[in-house]
């Protein structure tokens, strides 16, 4: 779900910031000592939010190659993570009816040795078809929106546990 759509169910002080993976190099331990401009900038941009929320579809029931050469990247070198303590969402959708479970599962493995607390509950699997969104690309299912409302609220509240 791109950031501005997630910033429809946050609470008015909150804010969504979409942070650029696709322009990282592949992780290579070689470059610790002196980290690509890319790296730089997305370890800089994690320093800056209080949370993070990872949004992911499923490929071959795991994340994708992008996301976890962008978490490898970032929590490099070691002792110098910058995701270390930020509080984590954890949601994704696909097309599949496990709707990223597996995926997440991974996902949530990695977090945990990388010290990246994450909510537990709710869980969010979601399965997309064509009727998932509306003419204007808003969730077409008001269940759906209530649902994801109540992720949001709980996510909100497990960020400030963190941050007050």
């Amino acid at each position: 779900m791109p950031d501005y759509r997630m910033g429809v169910l946050a609470a008015g002080d909150i804010a969504f910031q979409h942070l650029r993976i696709d322009d990282l190099p592949l992780y290579n331990q070689d470059d610790d000592a002196d980290q690509p401009g890319p790296v730089k900038r997305l370890k800089s941009e994690i320093a800056s939010c209080q949370g993070i929320v990872f949004v992911t579809p499923e490929y071959n029931r795991s994340i994708p190659g992008v996301l976890k050469n962008a978490i490898d990247n970032a929590s490099r070198p070691y002792g110098q993570s910058a995701w270390k303590g930020k509080p984590a969402g954890v949601m994704g959708a696909s097309v599949g009816a496990a709707g990223t479970s597996m995926a997440q599962q991974h996902l949530r493995n990695v977090l945990a040795y990388l010290d990246i607390p994450a909510l537990a509950q709710p869980e969010v699997f979601l399965q997309v078809n064509d009727a998932f969104f509306d003419a204007a690309g808003d969730i077409a299912r008001p269940d759906t929106r209530r649902f994801l409302q109540t992720w949001m609220d709980a996510y909100t509240a497990w960020v400030r546990l963190f941050t007050q």
